[in-house]
């Protein structure tokens, strides 16, 4: 078989050409594995849609985008409520409220037909800075509070509260958990 035809001589090398198709179709299959399949979830509202229903339908849109998939979400109108879109609009800045740190709009609502139209798509820098966000917020609310949850209180450890401990150059705080009695 043919390794560098160009070169001069050309280079061959003999080779089971039987084994030589089986790796290649091997190395294509895993290649195939490895990629992910993004599809566009659609998840529909109604204008008067009820408090219950737009937090079910909202976790539902969370999970597909921590799933990978961009989601469409569309706010249907039946009869004269396409003469209201601003209640449409509402519900869609309610929808991003909820998706901030999470997913990116991709398309800003729009009314196309009877249907108004948004597309979101999963940011990973958004999502892995509003963990972090979230991971100090945590962290001071226990050291401010001297509680952790659950009944149980976090006292550093040494002297003080929010005694910083000197680890490899960084300041880490150390937690003591003590179980307290009611």
């Amino acid at each position: 078989m043919e390794v560098a035809p160009l070169a001069n001589p050309p280079v061959c090398r003999i080779m089971d050409y039987g084994k030589f198709k089986f790796d290649a179709a091997q190395r294509a299959k895993e290649s195939r594995r490895k990629t992910s399949n993004v599809g566009i979830k659609e998840m529909k509202y109604r204008p008067k849609i009820g408090p219950g229903d737009f937090d079910t339908k909202t976790r539902q849109v969370l999970k597909f985008l921590n799933e990978g998939h961009k989601v469409k979400v569309t706010v249907m109108f039946r009869g004269r409520e396409v003469i209201h879109p601003d209640l449409g609009r509402r519900i869609l800045e309610r929808i991003t409220e909820q998706i901030d740190g999470v997913a990116k709009i991709e398309t800003e609502g729009r009314l196309d037909g009877r249907n108004m139209v948004m597309v979101l798509a999963p940011d990973k820098r958004a999502k892995q800075s509003s963990e972090a966000k979230h991971l100090t917020e945590e962290r001071h609310r226990v050291a401010s509070n001297g509680n952790a949850p659950g009944g149980v209180a976090a006292t550093p450890d040494g002297a003080g509260p929010g005694a910083a401990v000197q680890d490899n150059g960084q300041a880490v705080l150390e937690m003591r958990v003590q179980e307290t009695q009611p």
